[in-house]
């Protein structure tokens, strides 16, 4: 069984950072998403296992970076200029055809709370 879990959500002021982490990304491809109240959940940021090749929405450019550190079964997603409309349950997603768009094993998710 394939298991992630999401930290390091949390309240942070609009302007402000969080680096999230998930633990037991294993060597596939890892995507992180996102579902905000009343709307659509969304990708925001996805990695290959090689970490040598990553993609953003378009939100998250300039502002979001997407990391792993495969020693340690991990990918960050490092957020910073934070808006309230950042704010969201985030979770990461991985699988053995995520580098075709097919994500299968998800997290629990960690919520983000941006104030104003």
């Amino acid at each position: 069984q394939v298991q992630l879990v999401e930290s390091g959500g949390g309240l942070v002021q609009a302007g402000g950072s969080l680096r999230l982490s998930c633990a037991g990304s294993g060597r596939y491809d890892v995507g992180w998403f996102r579902q905000a109240p009343g709307k659509e959940r969304e990708f925001v940021a996805g990695i290959r296992w090689s970490g040598f090749s990553s993609s953003y929405a378009d939100f998250a450019k300039g502002r979001f970076t997407i990391s792993r550190d495969n020693a340690k079964n991990t990918v960050y997603l490092q957020m910073s200029s934070l808006k309230p409309e950042d704010t969201a349950v985030y979770y990461c997603a991985t699988g053995p055809r995520a580098s075709r768009g097919e994500y299968v094993y998800w997290g629990q998710g960690t919520q983000v709370t941006v104030s104003s």
